[in-house]
């Protein structure tokens, strides 16, 4: 592998660690944001978490166009100085509203990687390591829940305001994060898009000097008409490919995994762990989550985006029934931290390997920002919704009937697997935008 094309690609999939550790360090300190503020669990779960999650929402919708209009280069540095306000904005919070308005600069942040990042590196990367070094940013984002996991560990007994530190601490990536990316160099295929040759053939003779930029824009014109600076990505012959970005992120939320995520030492002590232990299990589904995501990186180019799929799904739907029975019929001990171990891995092997990959795959050079977008903001408006309704839910009907769902949405994701999801491995970004414009 070209060491070049792998040090741009770990320094762009940096945005995925930012993501990761954003998205999960407010689990150390929501129960005690709760009780700071005595708030209700409606205004806890839809304000003081769920606003983080509505600006990812908005980052991902609107992310499509500062990744078009300026570059995924450009779009990456304002994506590390979103990450750094949020977490200096956060820890110096004295109130529900102050924070959430940072938490939810930050969710915009989150966002906008999830269309920025996954772009920029499928469009440097040559087609046989596009799944794994496209697999970094996924790695990047569990590397960062682990690290937020042990953060928020090492800071739980650092007195009443720990949970600033907690919050916080998340300023000091972002900074380094925001100085690397301005090392990385532009898009090729972003360039050629604006007609900016000459800085296309600079760039590919430092970082892929066996294409050449003639070849490039040969197989990027090859599946363009002259109604293509017009298109968008609604058009009938976009209908495909807008299904499969839709419901692989429409599954990806329905497995539960935010919802865990975002609730995981809540989840462990309504299974009858203490605050201390339940924090503990968090950094080893931190872990379990890394070590699951690097089997999935190394097999994705070998064994294919579907077949991980189908090993995720059936992991999912036993690891998913496991835990609803073990609530429901209050089966004791360490039984939902092993069962919920086996959830986090089956998701890291499948869902979390390739969800941003194959999106990242499925459309157009010149319509992938905005089809990152599509399926991102579909991922995230579900992000936003599920887990601000699972302290209510938790409190209402309880957890085990909540897995229980999320184990039958899982069911249906391995039919989607069987019946409608192609396989993607192997295969120019240019071929694969033919083939499955061309499929109705």
């Amino acid at each position: 592998m070209n060491a070049k094309i792998l040090r741009i690609s770990m320094i762009a999939a940096l945005a995925g660690f930012l993501f990761g550790f954003d998205t999960v360090v407010i689990s150390g300190a929501e129960k005690k944001l709760q009780l700071l503020w005595d708030s209700s669990d409606t205004f806890h779960g839809t304000i003081v978490i769920g606003m983080a999650l509505w600006g990812t929402v908005i980052g991902a919708i609107l992310g499509g166009i500062p990744t078009n209009k300026i570059g995924r280069k450009n779009t990456l540095i304002w994506i590390g100085i979103l990450f750094s306000v949020s977490a200096i904005g956060s820890a110096f919070a004295n109130d529900p509203y102050t924070f959430a308005v940072a938490r939810f600069i930050g969710g915009l942040g989150i966002g906008a990687s999830t269309v920025a990042a996954p772009a920029y590196i499928s469009e440097i990367a040559p087609a046989k390591h596009r799944g794994r070094l496209v697999g970094f940013y996924q790695f990047m984002l569990v590397f960062g829940i682990l690290m937020a996991f042990v953060s928020n560990y090492a800071l739980s007994d650092m007195g009443e305001n720990d949970w600033r530190w907690m919050v916080g601490v998340e300023a000091f990536p972002a900074i380094i994060y925001t100085m690397f990316v301005f090392t990385v160099p532009k898009s090729p295929r972003w360039l050629l898009t604006k007609n900016r040759t000459t800085e296309a053939r600079e760039i590919l003779a430092t970082t892929n000097p066996e294409l050449t930029v003639e070849d490039l824009q040969a197989d990027m014109e090859s599946g363009l008409d002259e109604h293509s600076a017009s298109e968008n990505i609604f058009l009938k012959k976009y209908r495909f490919p807008l299904m499969l970005a839709f419901l692989i992120a429409f599954f990806n939320q329905f497995s539960g995994i935010n919802a865990f995520l975002y609730y995981a030492p809540r989840i462990f002590e309504a299974a009858g762990l203490g605050e201390n232990t339940a924090l503990l299990s968090s950094i080893g589904i931190g872990i379990t989550n890394l070590v699951f995501t690097l089997v999935g990186i190394f097999l994705i180019d070998r064994l294919g985006r579907k077949q991980l799929m189908y090993i995720g799904s059936i992991g999912y739907i036993v690891s998913l029934s496991l835990v609803a029975a073990a609530f429901i019929l209050k089966w004791e001990g360490m039984a939902v931290p092993i069962f919920l171990f086996l959830f986090i891995a089956s998701h890291a092997i499948g869902q979390g390997a390739v969800i941003w990959v194959f999106i990242s795959e499925i459309f157009p050079n010149h319509l992938r920002g905005s089809g990152q977008a599509f399926g991102s903001s579909t991922h995230w408006v579900l992000a936003a919704i599920i887990p601000s309704l699972v302290p209510v839910l938790f409190t209402s009907i309880g957890p085990g009937p909540v897995f229980a769902f999320f184990a039958f949405m899982m069911v249906l994701q391995l039919l989607f697997v069987r019946f409608m999801m192609p396989e993607t491995k192997g295969v120019s970004l240019e071929e694969l935008s033919q083939k499955l414009s061309e499929r109705k």
